[in-house]
């Protein structure tokens, strides 16, 4: 086994391995207040789509960010956050006691259990091997990567270390480089972008990154399934509060809320489609995104959105044509043309305009007390299969017990519209009722990898 570390990293390095290396338990001296005396919880997270960000709106957001402020919420405590750059910076924090948990996209694992109190699980995962798509020879098999001269790359002190470093034992030949204080995001660009050959990463992280990054493909799965979740300071009275709330209802539902809002709608992995909406925001998003911004300040739909609405619709051709008669870069149908004033649907100006109004009125007619983004999922539904059969579907959930608020539940409920157990008692009849929660995921996916252009 060959384990290569940068020349630059040394120093650094040397300073973890002092601060976290050892196996041993650390101290249980915490240097901070306990969050029962002071009401603060204080976190240690790092940046990342799975961890920690902050969304187009300039909100904290993440699926580590809204677990925790779910749990910190329930015990009635404040959080304060500690951004650090790498998994390994975050185990030094609870390590030296500076903070009271680490919710970081951690996997739990025999080393970190002994040093650390494991919180509670949320995720489970399998780590991958990632390559880019254009590399050559393409690596589909552990035996196949430790007899090839393929550079694989990790980030140190974590999870993916530790597994390489245990497989190395029985596959001779087999050799990683470790990055120290380098993120697994990192890494990945760096593969996307043909500076380096392959890395390791969650397949969660994976799922979210290869929207924005279409040259990543997963060569192989490096584990099967392991958990990710929490880990707190030896000794802390915490982590068993912690993992009874994540065991409660209130705890499943905070995990389902986390799931649907960043990982339910994201689709299949499909590379055709996506590398080629990364090449139109650079070759023909610039010419209609002034016309998109535009709109959003008339009607007060997000311009991102609209945007996205518009490639699900037309892939951002003016002249697109269906055989079912609709036209523009909204495709708008000939009746709503016209009852919006449209003159000429292939203008790109009226079609984003009128598609603009068109939305907005959909999302008008919806009750303001329906939440956000609930509103706006139903709204999209509308646009795609019409607001008569929305409100069979929101009727038909009323009657099956389901909220028709949520757009979690009419997921399931707008393709019974297909469905002659329901459609012949309904009053706007059948409709191809899987095709808007098609529509909706597609949207939102689009508009994640589309929304960097308008920040």
């Amino acid at each position: 086994m060959a384990i290569l570390r940068p020349a630059a990293l040394l120093l650094p390095l040397a300073f973890a391995l002092s601060a976290c290396g050892s196996d041993e338990a650390p101290s249980t001296e915490m240097a901070i207040e306990a969050p029962e005396e002071s009401g603060v919880l204080r976190v240690a997270t790092r940046n990342g789509s799975t961890t920690y960000y902050v969304n187009r709106h300039e909100q904290p957001a993440g699926p580590e960010h809204d677990l925790v402020m779910a749990f910190a919420q329930a015990q009635g405590l404040e959080v304060e956050w500690d951004m650090v750059h790498s998994t390994s910076a975050v185990l030094r924090k609870l390590e030296n006691g500076e903070v009271h948990l680490g919710a970081a996209g951690l996997t739990h694992l025999p080393n970190r259990n002994a040093r650390f109190e494991r919180g509670p699980a949320h995720t489970e995962i399998r780590q991958q091997v990632v390559c880019n798509r254009e590399s050559r020879p393409l690596i589909r098999s552990l035996n196949q990567l430790a007899n090839s001269n393929v550079e694989l790359h990790v980030t140190d002190n974590s999870s993916y270390a530790e597994t390489l470093e245990t497989l190395a034992q029985s596959h001779e030949g087999l050799s990683f480089t470790l990055d120290n204080e380098v993120s697994t995001e990192v890494l990945l660009t760096r593969v996307a972008q043909g500076q380096l050959s392959c890395t390791v990463a969650d397949s969660n992280i994976v799922q979210v990154n290869q929207r924005f990054q279409p040259n990543l493909e997963v060569a192989f799965d490096l584990t099967e399934g392991q958990n990710i979740g929490w880990y707190l300071p030896k000794g802390s009275s915490m982590a068993r509060t912690a993992r009874a709330w994540m065991n409660s209802t209130a705890g499943d539902e905070a995990i389902s809320a986390m799931e649907n809002r960043y990982f339910a709608y994201i689709e299949d992995f499909d590379f055709v489609d996506l590398r080629a909406l990364n090449r139109r925001i650079e070759d023909r998003l610039p010419q209609f995104r002034e016309m998109f911004e535009e709109a959003a300040e008339r009607t007060g739909v997000a311009p991102d959105l609209l945007a996205a609405l518009a490639y699900q619709e037309s892939h951002w051709d003016p002249q697109a044509r269906s055989p079912t008669g609709v036209r523009g870069l909204m495709m708008l149908t000939g009746p709503t043309a016209r009852e919006l004033g449209v003159t000429d649907r292939l203008d790109p100006e009226q079609s984003i305009d009128a598609g603009a109004r068109y939305l907005a009125d959909r999302h008008r007619r919806l009750s303001a007390d329906i939440a956000e983004p609930d509103r706006m999922f139903l709204a999209l539904a509308s646009y795609n299969v019409g607001r008569g059969h929305l409100l069979d579907a929101r009727q038909l959930a009323r009657d099956l017990n389901r909220d028709p608020d949520r757009w979690t539940d009419m997921e399931t409920v707008l393709p019974l519209l297909a469905d002659d157990r329901y459609y012949p008692n309904l009053r706007y009849g059948y409709a191809r009722g899987y095709e808007p929660v098609h529509y909706v995921q597609r949207i939102r996916n689009y508009r994640d990898v589309i929304s960097e252009a308008f920040e």
